[in-house]
């Protein structure tokens, strides 16, 4: 679990948009739906680098998620 007040300072690197915590996936997500980038969040600690982000429009990477 994040803490609350993390993430109200957190926004997405790219677009400085407002993100929102998938606890389910371990995931940040950007709210922005151009953007829309997933940042993991390791060991409780959000990794917010536009490197370590999951694109869910890339190819392959929406993949991914279906089960």
């Amino acid at each position: 679990m994040l803490d609350k007040e993390l993430l109200e300072i957190l926004a997405c690197p790219k677009c400085k948009q407002p993100v929102k915590y998938l606890a389910d996936q371990e995931r940040i997500v950007c709210t922005n739906p151009d953007c829309g980038l997933r940042y993991p969040v390791r060991d409780g600690i959000p990794i917010m680098l536009i490197d370590e982000a999951e694109d869910p429009k890339a190819p392959g990477e929406a993949s991914s998620d279906k089960s």
